[in-house]
């Protein structure tokens, strides 16, 4: 499941990609066998999972699962860097369906900007799922709720508590973890023996990303409003990181997770 739009992925793409933690990536590419890996992606949107891991090990065979059909259509269509193995497509609701996907036939699983909307019940099954199957899974970022600003306004922590607190709320499957995914995703397969690897995957957003800051801005204010930000305050907030860009002279940073779950 993913509820955002292939111009929204398209813009957060290049941040996603140049944030991605190498070592984290490498751990998992070591758990692969030697001939063409097939690999399942959950939630795979547009595609983004396949554009990160196609260049470094072109021969996986993906199967690719989504609810959203028209972004599983751009996923197929997509002219990657490095062509995969081979895509395959699975329009599917994870989260009433979750079971019916073929974890035992595949030889690992992956996600990208996932687990952060998924719901402590969820969240459980795919462990539980993915553990049953003893296949490594790879899940790279995931939102963990640092955000930094430079320079610095006052109103900034309110506004990332606010974004925290809205990123619990329910995103489709139930009350979401929100910033505590991937912690609790951690321990819950360390719980089951699995060793874990990750690293840090923040977005450094800068001024020449304007057009995917045109987007994600007012979206930040807007969820820090709903959250009880008073409106005004967050009103002059934007207007203040809007003369900042056009001067060049902003960056944010947000912080994610990748991990990568091995089975012992």
């Amino acid at each position: 499941m993913s509820g955002f739009s292939a111009t929204w992925l398209a813009l957060r793409e290049p941040l996603d990609l140049a944030a991605r933690n190498n070592d984290v990536e490498a751990a998992f590419f070591g758990a692969l066998p030697a001939a063409p890996p097939k690999i399942l992606d959950l939630a795979s949107g547009a595609g983004s999972t396949v554009a990160a891991l196609a260049g470094a090990k072109p021969d996986i065979h993906w199967i690719l699962s989504d609810y959203d059909a028209d972004l599983l259509s751009v996923a197929a269509s997509r002219d990657y860097a490095t062509k995969p193995g081979s895509l395959q497509t699975r329009e599917i609701d994870l989260s009433a369906n979750l079971k019916e996907l073929p974890f035992d036939a595949v030889d690992a699983i992956t996600t990208s900007a996932f687990l952060d909307l998924v719901s402590e019940t969820f969240l459980t099954q795919l462990v539980e799922a993915i553990v049953s199957s003893r296949r490594p899974f790879l899940a790279s970022l995931t939102y963990d709720g640092r955000t930094g600003f430079i320079p610095a306004e006052p109103l900034d922590q309110d506004l990332c508590d606010a974004m925290n607190r809205d990123q619990q709320t329910d995103k489709g499957f139930g009350p979401a973890l929100g910033p505590r995914a991937a912690e609790r995703a951690i321990a819950l397969f360390q719980a089951k023996g699995y060793r874990i690897v990750s690293g840090e995957s923040d977005w450094v957003i800068c001024p020449q990303h304007e057009d995917f800051l045109a987007e994600f801005l007012p979206g930040w204010i807007g969820a820090g409003i709903k959250q009880g930000v008073e409106k005004s305050r967050a009103d002059d907030w934007l207007e203040s990181r809007r003369s900042q860009i056009a001067d060049s002279a902003f960056t944010m940073t947000v912080g994610h997770l990748d991990f990568v779950a091995l089975p012992a």
